[in-house]
């Protein structure tokens, strides 16, 4: 986390979520100037909500924070936003060798299949690096709180008639294991939650 704040571009402030850590993530966040926010309830959703509620900009940017993705790509991707060339920007994750687990690039292929079959959208990647305007994405009024929450996103944004596009960003092994794509487990999880969403879309 310390490597991903201290690179963060000028002129973007960034926020952590502190949700339920049991280590110093929140200390070292705000010694190094992060506006910290507590979120207690458990889930990648809640986190990002939690985020997006503290923010007061008018673009506001998503990534994780675990060093896989380098935060000096975010002006590039708010840049789309910010020339009104789209209105939901997100990276599409170009990996380093052993940077994303089989299983997990396997599922994301799925997904973005799915995604396109259902709805036309033509996203290779469905991922955590993303941009938009702040009181747009309120508007969007997104409930799932788990995984669901980017693929949420997406289908809310283009049922708004916004314009979704990917744009490349390099992705590295991260630091640590992530709870969705580090196990199987986690990954068939996500799978879940982003499944139930589109299959609601076929029941409408």
């Amino acid at each position: 986390m310390a490597w991903v704040l201290r690179r963060m571009p000028a002129g973007y402030h960034p926020i952590v979520v502190d949700n339920g850590s049991t280590d110093s993530t929140a200390e070292i966040a705000a010694e190094l100037g992060a506006t910290v926010v507590h979120e207690p309830i458990r889930g990648f959703g809640s986190a990002c909500w939690a985020g997006l509620q503290a923010a007061t900009d008018d673009i506001v940017c998503f990534m994780d924070c675990d060093a896989s993705l380098d935060p000096v790509a975010l002006p590039f991707v708010a840049g789309f936003v910010q020339r009104d060339e789209a209105d939901l920007v997100i990276g599409a994750r170009i990996a380093a060798r052993g940077a994303w687990p089989v299983h997990a690039k396997f599922a994301n292929r799925v997904l973005a299949m799915e995604l396109r079959r259902r709805t036309g959208l033509r996203l290779s990647d469905i991922g955590p690096m993303r941009a938009a305007r702040r009181e747009g994405l309120l508007a969007l009024d997104l409930r799932d709180r788990r995984s669901g929450w980017p693929l949420e996103m997406v289908l809310r944004a283009q049922g708004a008639g916004w314009r979704v596009r990917n744009v490349p960003v390099e992705y590295t092994e991260r630091e640590g294991r992530s709870k969705v794509t580090g196990t199987v487990k986690g990954t068939v999880g996500a799978v879940r939650d982003m499944g139930a969403l589109l299959r609601a879309i076929g029941s409408n």
